[in-house]
Order: C-alpha cells, then structure tokens, then sequence
C-alpha cells in the first residue's frame, strides 16, 4: 500500500520496507518458485503505484489478475493480517482499483492491435522465428517499403510486400544486396504461420495508443491487466508482444530525467520467456531499452521463478529486489540458490542463502535502493496482503467491465486503410492492364503483318498468273501470226512455183517439162520462198 508517501512493501521485524517512489522507476525483480507468494507480492506493488497516482501495467497470465477491480473481502485470516502489520492504523482498507482489461485477441478484454511497421522487422524476425540470414532480409524489405512510402499495417500488406520485392529481386538487389527468393519464401511462410494463430487479429488499426495506458481515476492510476492466458499458448507471440509494448514506451515517451515518482510501472511476468532462444542483436535492445527507460519515467519490474532466467546485463539495472523462496533439490538449484544470496548486500543478523531455502509462503527477502541509489542491506519481510480482492472475478463479470469502458468503443472495430495491399494490387491491375492491352496490340500487329503477307502472296501470285496468262496469250498471238504467214506462204509459194514450174517447163521443153513444172518446179519454187520469207 502506499503509506508515508512510499510504495510499502512489507514488514521486517517491525521496520516498515518500502520502495522510495523516486527510486521506483530503477526497475525491479520479483523471483521466486511457484506458489512462494509472487502473485500477492505483485498485487500489493500494483495497488500502492496505484494509490501514488502512477498507471500500472499488467500481464496476467494465469487470470488471476482480475479481482483488482473489486475490493478485498473479509476473512479471519485478514483480519489476523492486517492486526499483525498494524495496517487499521495505517489507512488500509477493502478497496478496488480502477482496472482496464485488454486482450490481444479482442476476447477477455479491449483489443490491442499494432501494425507490422510499429512492430519493427527486429522484433518480427523473432515472432516468425527467422535466422540471421533472413532477418536482414526482412530488415531490406522494410527498408524498400519505407522508401517507396508504402505502409506496413497488417499481414496482408507484409505478403504483398515479400511477393513484389521477390518477383522484382533482381531490381533492388543492385541497390540493397541480394535478396534470395529462397529467403522470403521461407519469410512468407512465417507469415502464413503466423496468421494460422490468430496474427491478422493484432496486426491492423486502430493500433494501440500507449497515452490510453496513463489515465488516472479518482487520483489512482488505472491498473491495465493484458489477459494473456490464450496468448500464452505461443510463449514467443506473449514475450515478443510484451516485448513490443515496452518498447512503444522507450520510443514514444520523451525524457524527463529522474522524476519524483515514475510516469508508468510495466510488470512483466513469465520474464524468463522473453529471454529464451534470443538473438544477441535483441538481446542488445532489451539491455539498451532497461538502460535508459528509466530516464522516461518508466519502471520495468520482471517476475519470474529464479533471478538467473535474467542476463547479467539486464539484472545489473534492478535495483529493488523481491526474492521469495528458492528450493534446491539438485546441485544446479543450489547453485542458483547462493548465486541470489550472493546477489544481495548481505545482512550480519541471518545467512542469506540459508534463510531463502526456509522462507514461507508470503516471505521474501528484500533490498530496495535508497535515496543516494545505494541497495539497502537484504532484510526478511512479510508481504503485506491486498486491499483488492483476491483471486479472479467471472468472465461475465470481466465482460461487463470492459464493454462499459469508453476505451472498448475506440478499439472494437478494427478498420482497413489504403496500405501496401491495396497499392500493390492496383499496381498489378494496372500491369495487367497494359500487358493485357501490349499483348492485344502484339496480337493485331502480327494479324496485321499476317494479313499483310498473305496479301502480298495472292498479289504475287496473280500477278504471277496474268503474267503467265498474258505470255500464254501472246505465244498464242505469235502461233497464230506465224500459222497465218505459213498459210500466205504456202500459198504464195505453190502460185510462184507453179508459175515458175511452167516457165521452167516452158524453158525445158517437151513432156519433161510439164512434168517438171507440175512438180519439181512447184517444189523448187516453194523451197526457194520459203527460205526467203523465213530469212
């Protein structure tokens, strides 16, 4: 709870452990082995932000979040509890906390979207599970569509984008390196993967608005619970979209420097998930984004099982510390167990490592850092219990508080605008328009060529038959020019050499030459003009 102007945590011994608020945003760790009392020790870091006016983030993986929004409910056991803390005296009291319910799949909560661009080629090589090799890729594919102004809101635009940048590779591989057919299939196929587990559902618009996360309520900051219970059935689609969340934080957020309280305070439970199979370039990232979120007014506080799911790096930058108890059954476990000991600044009144096998459930050891920034010696507390109620509200009841959400109206309906999709397939219409008509045009050429063709072969080929008719008749004209000259000749000759033949007879004299005119003369006289007229 939020008391003396500190986020309370528990109680050590009769000394008050609490969180200064200009220190919260230092980030934090809550670890611990299952059912050691994570969850109650969230919940009460939850209320006290809260009631201090700074809007919570929640990822509620095993709903059990949801009781938040309705006051805590009287037992004998909180009644013991709230005398041993001496909490009557101390303002505490049933209440419940302004609570906003999301779902990535619209189902249990407000929806929340994001568009491919907004999600980042880094962040969505992870998602589909890519390589180093075709993670560039997808960085050069994003790259192109950046610099064709093409905008990246949901998977379909991501598919039309891989498709036209593999059909005109050869194009930009001048430009941006190769790009492999290979590799953007087996992008594509990630794609489609995706979107077989409901990704079309979060990728689109309206996206999120992170500013919708820091409304307050009565002077309390809004508690944003994330149902991530069907999310968690893909742990690298609940870490990656976490992980997106944060990062629309560190981006959109300007800085602020060290403020007197943080701005907002993000719990990111299940952490170890975010961490597992990573690429050394993400990891980098997240280690840049815990570095200098917190100069935004962000605190980053990570729940999970064992402080070792957390690498050096990222462990280095929380400063306030909850370490529920650690079991050690194997020679791995207890040398998990006494690296946490060792990670604290050791208290001369206990051995730490001893004391974090014996903790009970709702025990914890605790060092947060203290106004220089300095990690306060680890002490054995007692969690305080909420004021909200514990455990989860119904479905129903859930249902009805986000539908009477004005938040829910702005969400519900996700629409489709003009993007990468729709430009690229005009641009394809309008190709196939011009290939369509190019290929009409080629086609009527042709035809026309052919027609051309043809037509100059009947030409031809009547011209070649007039030619023939016309040589045909002109050989008749000169058959008949010579039939005709014969037939004059013969004539001719047979008179001449008749006359000839007589004259010849005459000359002659006697029987002989009647026989001579008649016929040796006639011949001789038809030889002599024939070879005349033919000459």
């Amino acid at each position: 709870m939020f008391y003396d102007q500190k986020i309370w945590i528990g109680d050590a011994d009769g000394e008050k452990v609490s969180i200064l608020p200009k220190m919260a945003n230092r980030h934090g760790l809550i670890a611990g082995a299952t059912g050691t009392g994570k969850t109650i020790t969230l919940k009460v870091l939850a209320e006290s932000f809260s009631d201090a006016g700074v809007p919570v983030f929640l990822a509620d993986v095993k709903g059990d979040l949801s009781g938040m929004c309705r006051p805590g409910v009287d037992s004998e056991d909180m009644r013991s509890r709230i005398q041993r803390f001496g909490l009557a005296d101390c303002g505490f009291r049933y209440q419940a906390y302004p609570s906003v319910f999301w779902d990535v799949y619209g189902q249990m909560g407000i929806p929340v979207r994001t568009t491919v661009s907004e999600m980042g080629p880094l962040l969505l090589a992870k998602l589909l599970g890519l390589n180093a090799t075709q993670s560039d890729i997808l960085t050069v594919v994003f790259k192109i569509a950046d610099d064709e102004n093409l905008l990246l809101i949901d998977t379909k635009d991501l598919k039309s984008m891989l498709q036209y940048v593999a059909e005109n590779n050869a194009a930009y591989s001048a430009q941006y390196g190769n790009i492999a057919k290979a590799s953007i299939n087996a992008i594509l196929r990630g794609v489609v993967a995706l979107e077989s587990k409901g990704g079309e559902q979060f990728f689109g618009e309206p996206a999120l608005n992170i500013a919708d996360w820091f409304a307050t309520e009565g002077g309390k900051g809004n508690i944003n619970i994330l149902d991530c219970r069907s999310l968690m059935n893909d742990p690298s689609l609940y870490s990656t979209f976490l992980l997106w969340m944060l990062s629309e934080l560190f981006e959109t957020l300007p800085e602020i420097g060290d403020p007197a309280k943080p701005r907002m305070v993000f719990f990111f439970d299940e952490a170890h998930l975010l961490f597992k199979g990573i690429s050394k370039v993400l990891l980098e990232k997240i280690e840049q984004v815990v570095k200098l979120i917190r100069s935004k007014g962000v605190g980053v506080y990570f729940i999970t099982q064992n402080p070792r799911d957390i690498p050096d790096d990222v462990l280095a930058q929380l400063g306030n510390k909850i370490q529920h108890a650690l079991r050690a059954y194997t020679p791995a476990e207890e040398k998990a167990v006494k690296a946490a000991a060792q990670s604290f600044r050791a208290n001369p009144a206990f051995d730490t490592k001893q004391v974090l096998m014996e903790l009970g459930t709702g025990e914890a050891l605790v060092s947060v850092l203290d106004e220089k920034g300095i990690p306060s010696v680890v002490q054995r507390c007692r969690i305080l219990p909420p004021q909200s109620m514990m455990g989860a509200i119904s479905d129903e009841e859930k249902k009805k508080e986000y539908l009477a959400n004005n938040l829910y109206l702005r969400y519900k309906e996700m629409y489709d605008r003009d993007s990468a999709f729709e430009f690229l397939a005009r641009q394809n219409e309008r190709l196939a328009l011009e290939r369509e008509k190019q290929q009409q045009e080629e086609a009527a050429a042709k035809e026309a060529e052919k027609q051309r063709i043809a037509e100059e072969k009947a030409a031809a080929k009547a011209a070649e038959k007039a030619a023939k008719a016309a040589e045909r008749e002109q050989a008749k004209k000169e058959k008949a020019i010579k039939s005709s000259i014969k037939s004059v000749g013969n004539s001719v000759m047979g008179t001449v050499g008749r006359e000839v033949g007589k004259s010849l007879g005459g000359s002659v004299g006697g029987s002989f030459g009647k026989r001579l005119g008649g016929n040796l003369g006639a011949s001789l006289g038809r030889s002599i003009l024939g070879t005349f007229l033919k000459g």
